[in-house]
């Protein structure tokens, strides 16, 4: 579940901080306004017919319907030392994403604690680097294009998701992926207000330093904590078979034959194309909810922290029991409907409120598209392939927030946030009749 404001460990949807500097507007006269009268950007020269919706630094308009914003406020989307407009943070965000996930195998060849603690090493070495982004002295851009590499080896959640698949039955899955959801959602109510708070009282370094430090004390339990491995005899002996070539971590053929082992192919093409357009939302919704909402990081924080608890209280105790009295077909065709009947809703919100009222159909959708589907795909393979399917289930995140940044902000920009609502509902509605014509299988066997 990633959502692109305050971070959480090992999450596949969450966004690092960024740096701020505000000494290149310190000139602008938006910024030498008082705080009760920065709503809203002062043109140039009066009578010129400038536009409110226009950064006063660098002359980019914004997107139909989105509020102008203090230099002050658009400098965190910037490059050092530059203004930017709010879509200038995606040659940025991209590099990111596009190298996320590729060893989906790692931990099916290595072990849950080789991978955990790789997990949580690349995790500390992206917030070193981005710990040294905030120093003035330093090459700032570069150091944030670097830092996006260590995202490749960032692989904590399907790991997590991989030994709980290990160790459960398939009836119990649903609800045990549920229960692993609570406690994600658990880091994500408390990294959310620590990280909003952090970054209003201390800076925009101190939440940096802070994951720094938490995601090296998780690598420090994964080494004493987590066992070598979570397969069992049979599927190590799967393995390791005379004459069976070793398999390579990025190994292609490995993963197509995955892919079109049956009932696999269509569970997953689901699970992308529904992620689509709520993909696009969530990347940019750290932008929407500074320019739309207008919400300073601290609001932001408390909005995540709701998103948490809802996602804590759906995943731990709603999923789980839905599960033992429907099956995952009608639960994956449920999450469809209601994502389309909240995409329509999100097409006519005009303030954070009304997004505070579609939050539970959205979170419930979200849940339930994720663990429905990450348990139908694991049920479908063998167990010594259970973390390269996670690994790919993992990576339609990642997918996301690579077109994300540049499709959303073009959406945005040319239309505004209720297309992001149009295009959630004609997508969801269209899977929902082609699931209602052709449904998935209720029972889909472990694959040998």
């Amino acid at each position: 579940m990633d959502f692109p404001a305050p971070s959480r460990p090992g999450s596949s949807l969450p966004t690092e901080p960024v740096v701020t500097n505000t000494q290149a507007v310190s000139d602008c006269r938006c910024s030498r306004q008082p705080r009760a009268t920065r709503g809203s950007c002062v043109p140039q020269e009066e009578g010129r017919g400038s536009s409110s919706n226009t950064c006063p630094a660098c002359g980019k308009s914004g997107p139909p319907g989105a509020r102008a914003r203090p230099p002050a406020e658009w400098a965190p989307w910037a490059a050092r030392g530059s203004c930017c407009s709010r879509t200038c943070w995606r040659p940025w965000s991209s590099p990111a994403s596009s190298c996320s996930s590729p060893s989906c195998p790692f931990a099916d060849q290595h072990g849950a604690r080789a991978a955990f603690t790789l997990s949580f090493l690349a995790s500390s070495a992206l917030y070193l680097l981005l710990a040294a982004a905030c120093i003035p002295a330093l090459p700032g851009v570069a150091l944030l294009f670097a830092s996006r590499l260590p995202g490749a080896l960032m692989h904590t959640l399907p790991a997590a998701q991989m030994v709980i698949a290990d160790l459960s039955t398939p009836e119990e899955r649903p609800a045990a992926l549920g229960r692993l959801g609570l406690c994600f959602g658990v880091g994500l109510i408390f990294g959310s207000l620590l990280g909003g708070t952090l970054s209003s009282s201390c800076g925009i370094q101190c939440p940096v330093i802070v994951a720094f430090v938490v995601t090296l004390l998780g690598a420090l339990l994964s080494v004493t904590c987590i066992p070598a491995s979570t397969k069992g005899a049979s599927a190590h002996a799967q393995t390791t078979l005379p004459g069976r070539p070793k398999a390579s971590v990025f190994d292609l053929k490995a993963i197509t034959r995955l892919l079109l082992q049956p009932g696999v192919l269509p569970v997953f093409l689901v699970k992308v194309i529904c992620g689509l357009p709520i993909g696009l939302f969530m990347v940019m919704f750290s932008i929407i909810s500074m320019d739309f909402f207008q919400l300073e990081a601290a609001q932001a924080g408390y909005l995540m922290s709701f998103f948490g608890v809802l996602q804590m209280v759906i995943q731990g105790l709603v999923i789980g029991r839905l599960s033992s009295h429907f099956s995952e077909g009608d639960l994956l065709r449920a999450s469809v409907l209601v994502f389309s009947v909240v995409g329509l809703a999100m097409a006519l919100m005009a303030n954070v409120f009304h997004f505070c009222l579609l939050m539970p159909g959205l979170v419930f959708s979200m849940c339930a598209l994720n663990v429905v589907t990450d348990s139908m795909l694991t049920k479908a393979v063998s167990t010594s392939d259970t973390g390269t399917m996670l690994g790919l289930c993992a990576s339609v995140q990642p997918l996301m927030r690579t077109l994300g940044p540049t499709l959303g902000g073009l959406l945005y920009r040319g239309f505004g946030v209720p297309v992001f609502g149009h295009v959630q509902f004609a997508v969801n509605f269209i899977v929902f009749l082609v699931l209602w014509r052709q449904p998935v299988p209720r029972k889909m066997g472990k694959a040998q």
